[in-house]
């Protein structure tokens, strides 16, 4: 396993932190991020013969949310602030 997976464990710490009535949503491609919804939990063994727990988005044609709120895409580091562009002045009619 590398350091950077999430076990069991590290995922219920964070969650028994978090409001127990929140929905739990899974945050995916970092490129072009979009919200699903989690509707199962499964748990399988991998080809080393490790147990791995699955997080499984829903059938529905509604599992897809959206769009990963920026505020969101930003905390995870998968895109930068977004800054309004700066105000030019307006142009005149007749050029000034």
């Amino acid at each position: 396993m590398t350091s950077s997976e999430l076990t069991v464990g590290d995922l219920i710490d964070s969650l028994s932190a978090r409001d127990r009535s929140a929905p739990v949503r899974l945050a995916m491609n970092p490129f072009f991020p979009m919200v699903h919804r989690i509707e199962r939990v499964l748990e399988s063994v991998d080809e080393t013969g490790r147990a791995v727990v699955y997080l499984a988005e829903g059938r529905d044609a509604d599992a897809q949310l959206g769009h990963l709120p920026t505020e969101v895409a930003v905390a995870l580091t998968w895109q930068g602030p977004v800054r309004a562009p700066t105000r030019r002045a307006r142009r005149r009619a007749g050029g000034n």
